[in-house]
């Protein structure tokens, strides 16, 4: 009895164990991949409508050609971009050597016409025999300096009698005086001072009254 009930647990067992066979059978799906077929299979390359694409390596290969080609070009326009640089820093920089070398060219064009005519007074001086007539020539090259002087901005301070002031004026000396309103103001000018537009361009020596 005990060999029968022992038989019949086995056939049971092993009952249990073929359907469990064909269910896994009959469920399986060749469609459905799997975690090895994820890993091995095809790469899925457009997710919203479920196509799927392999990667083989000619397409690889393309994209590693056309991403060097893309990369060669950039490099190109980087090596021409810093020579284009250069050459204009080169250019800038000598051309501001030039300005500052020659920054003054025609200031001394003005002034050369000036000179010639100090330079005609200086000859005839020892053998001119009217004093009066050298002295007139002289007032007018000076004229004409001063002219010149207003046409580039520059003028004079005007400095006598005026209050003394540290921004324009450079005392040389302080003298003692007996009228009440002349101390403290400018009595006499040593050298003249002038502006360059509106900035001091030199300032006047003067002699303050105390």
């Amino acid at each position: 009895m005990m060999k029968r009930k022992f038989k019949e647990q086995e056939e049971t067992t092993q009952n249990s164990i073929d359907k469990s066979i064909e269910n896994k059978e009959n469920t399986y799906n060749p469609d459905n991949t799997s975690a090895d077929s994820e890993l091995n299979g095809p790469i899925k390359t457009n997710p919203e409508n479920g196509e799927f694409e392999e990667l083989n390596a000619d397409k690889m290969v393309l994209e590693v050609k056309a991403a060097e080609e893309k990369l060669a070009e950039m490099q190109d326009k980087y090596v021409r971009l810093s020579a284009e640089f250069d050459n204009y820093r080169k250019r800038t920089l000598r051309e501001k050597m030039d300005l500052s070398k020659y920054a003054g060219e025609n200031l001394f064009l003005d002034i050369i016409p000036l000179m010639d005519d100090f330079e005609r007074a200086l000859r005839h001086m020892d053998t001119a025999p009217d004093c009066v007539a050298m002295k007139d020539g002289i007032d007018i090259i000076y004229g004409k300096f001063s002219e010149f002087l207003k046409q580039n901005g520059v003028k004079e301070i005007e400095s006598l009698n005026s209050n003394f002031n540290v921004d324009l004026h450079e005392a040389v000396a302080k003298v003692p005086v007996e009228e009440p309103e002349r101390k403290g103001k400018v009595i006499d000018v040593v050298e003249k001072g002038y502006y360059l537009q509106d900035k001091v361009l030199r300032f006047s020596k003067v002699i303050v009254g105390e």
